[in-house]
């Protein structure tokens, strides 16, 4: 299956060289009349950097670094889960022509290797906005703190092969964040030296903002009454490690693996002996699992956001990433003290 996508992507953008006259970067002086995923405000002009970034949160860290001194604009569409989404040749034709690509890594973005190799633009800067963070491996919260029924999870490291096993979910963790954020200032500072202050003063006053959200989920969650959480899958490895959590996940690194029935009888078994009252789900993933454990329980669910992407409804209550982050905090709150 590997192979075959990384076929597809190969073939994707040999049709776009031929489109496109073989690829001749447009650089600095790129224009685009696309909209970006996840902003209305975005029509290229000539001294701005041309940057794309792969989806929601590194759209964010990148758009308040950058300011108004790059065009940023999301591969992955607004409201469409990013594990598994594939770019189209006009996604390929994006990256042809931009001067940065951000990117999370860690193995998330599975198509990059592919695209990144194929592109004919060798002032193409790249950042990897996870680069220099350790990652873990995927079920090494469940397995550092004797999860039950560890045997029925050895599945997870053959589901999460687009990951390479580790968990990408890095901003999760408020500190994390404020790594990549630096990491991608610094690579806007590589390609507009001439703005590196800019850059820098976008970066601190964002990072002041990380770091009292870093303060405000030490303090909320140090005396909880409890201080495991049961999750749809396993995005929030890094924040139950920051913050002494542990995460029990229902399934693994990717949102669309569905649990075998051991897992389910594993989860609902150490629900019903730990008294759990709440079972979280997410949003741009189908909540079916979850509500049908918590049914089995006779527990409540609520939404513990990985913020992959906005929904309209984020939108419409002009939510970002810090305000997302605060309703986490709030929910685990809240779970934690029943």
């Amino acid at each position: 299956m590997k192979l075959s996508k990384q076929v597809v992507v190969a073939l994707l953008f040999s049709i776009v060289l031929v489109v496109s006259g073989c690829g001749s970067n447009s650089g600095k002086n790129a224009s685009t009349t696309d909209t970006p995923a996840e902003s209305g405000d975005t029509s290229a002009s000539g001294d701005k950097l041309n940057v794309q970034v792969s989806f929601y949160p590194m759209y964010e860290f990148t758009k308040t670094v950058a300011g108004d001194l790059a065009d940023v604009e999301s591969l992955v569409p607004a409201g469409i889960e990013p594990h598994d989404w594939e770019p189209t040749p006009r996604d390929l034709a994006k990256i042809q022509d931009a001067d940065v690509l951000v990117y999370n890594g860690a193995g998330l973005e599975g198509w990059m290797d592919q695209v990144t190799s194929a592109v004919n633009n060798d002032k193409l800067i790249q950042i990897e906005a996870s680069h220099g963070i350790t990652t873990m491996e995927g079920s090494e919260e469940e397995e550092a703190h004797d999860h039950e029924g560890e045997e029925a999870h050895e599945h997870e490291e053959e589901e999460a092969h687009n990951h390479g096993g580790l968990d990408p979910h890095v901003w999760l963790s408020p500190v994390l964040a404020i790594q990549e954020v630096r990491n991608i200032e610094s690579g806007l500072s590589e390609a507009a030296p001439e703005h590196k202050d800019e850059f820098k003063k976008n970066a601190d006053a964002y990072i002041v903002k990380l770091e009292q959200l870093d303060q405000d989920f030490k303090s909320g969650l140090n005396d909880t009454k409890r201080k495991d959480f049961i999750t749809q899958h396993a995005s929030f490895g890094y924040l139950a490690k920051e913050y002494n959590l542990v995460q029990i996940a229902i399934a693994g690194l990717s949102p669309e693996q569905e649990p075998s029935a051991a897992d389910m009888a594993t989860i609902v078994k150490f629900a019903k002996e730990n008294n759990v009252q709440t079972i979280f789900f997410e949003t741009l993933a189908s909540s079916k699992v979850a509500e049908t454990i918590a049914k089995e329980i006779g527990a409540g669910s609520a939404v513990l956001n990985p913020i992959e992407g906005l929904t309209d409804e984020d939108k419409a209550n002009k939510l970002d990433y810090i305000g997302i982050m605060r309703q986490n905090l709030e929910a685990l709150k809240k779970a934690l003290n029943q």
